[in-house]
């Protein structure tokens, strides 16, 4: 089975798609439960658009991944939830927007709770601190709207040159997505 690295910084991981989870339970939790939320939370990054999403795990352990230097997201929107096992330290960090870059004096930290999960802006500059011991499991989701990032890629900030390809990809498409009704939400 081929296997790809969850992004660019993690070596230690998988993504859903290849375990064949996209379908049947990634695609499902993104338009049934997170999609409805994140139109009420972040209407002005496409909350309530969002059509793709690239979701994948990853491991911290000692000898592998330790840290993740501060970073932001090839997605609109982001979900990350602690899966376990036993550990301390690899708090979450966050800074201010890396479209607004500022000095980054005394960043916002969030423990890990395994079980629990913390929502943010893809284009939140973040990190995650030193593992100090144990092993830690996060189940990353990359939400993405192909409206916003059509318009302005969320990584170089520029117009997107499209190309096609299979899959999700990168969350952009030739076409306009719905969006979806909080009102008529039950």
């Amino acid at each position: 089975m081929p296997k790809g690295r969850p992004n660019t910084m993690n070596n230690y991981g998988v993504l859903l798609h290849e375990l064949g989870l996209d379908e049947p339970l990634m695609t499902p939790l993104r338009e049934r439960f997170l999609q409805p939320v994140m139109a009420l939370l972040y209407p002005d990054c496409g909350g309530g658009q969002l059509d793709s999403h690239r979701a994948f795990v990853v491991k911290y352990a000692p000898g592998q991944d330790l840290e993740l230097g501060c970073h932001y997201d090839n997605a609109e929107l982001t979900l990350n939830v602690a899966l376990g096992k036993v550990f301390t330290g690899g708090a979450l960090y966050f800074g201010g927007l890396f479209q607004a870059p500022a000095v980054l004096t005394e960043p916002l930290e969030v423990e890990h709770v395994v079980g629990q999960g913390v929502l943010h802006r893809g284009g939140q500059l973040h990190g995650a601190r030193p593992l100090g011991t144990g092993e830690r499991w996060n189940l990353v989701v990359w939400l993405r709207a192909s409206a916003v990032r059509n318009r302005l890629c969320p990584m170089c900030r520029c117009e997107p040159d499209l190309v096609d390809d299979e899959g999700f990809s990168d969350g952009f498409t030739r076409e306009e997505p719905t969006t979806v009704d909080v009102c008529a939400l039950t």
